[in-house]
C-alpha cells in the first residue's frame, strides 16, 4: 500500500484487481472519500474531485470533515513482547511511552 498527498490530504493507494484500477482512499476524514483511476495523473484528478465533493458536503451539512485524534490509543500485544519492549525502553533510559513514541516516529518517517 502506498501513500499519496492530494491537496494536502493523505490518501492510501492500492491496486484493485476486480476493476483493474488503482483505488485511493483518504485517511483522517470523518467519512469515506475514495476514488479510482488507471494511472497516477488520474488518481490526482479523481482524488481532488472526490475530496472537493466530500468537503462541500460536510460544509453543506455543517459537519466537521476531519477526525480529531486524542493522542491516546491502546495496543494489545503478547505478554512476552510487552516485557521485551519494557526492557528495551529501560536499556535506553526511556519510559515505555517515550520508547513507543520514538519507535512509531521512526517507522512512520522511514
Amino acid at each position: 500500500m502506498n501513500m499519496m498527498i492530494i491537496n494536502g490530504q493523505k490518501a492510501t493507494i492500492c491496486y484493485d484487481e476486480d476493476v483493474d484500477m488503482f483505488r485511493g482512499e483518504f485517511v483522517g476524514l470523518n467519512g469515506g472519500a475514495d476514488f479510482y483511476a488507471k494511472d497516477i495523473q488520474g488518481l490526482h484528478d479523481e482524488g481532488a474531485t472526490s475530496l472537493k465533493v466530500f468537503l462541500d458536503m460536510c460544509k453543506e451539512d455543517d459537519v466537521e470533515p476531519y477526525k480529531v485524534f486524542s493522542g491516546k490509543f491502546n495496543v494489545r500485544i503478547a505478554p512476552d513482547l510487552h516485557a521485551d519492549v519494557v526492557a528495551a525502553a529501560k536499556s535506553k533510559g526511556e519510559s515505555l511511552n517515550q520508547f513507543v513514541v520514538e519507535t512509531l516516529e521512526q517507522a512512520v518517517h522511514a
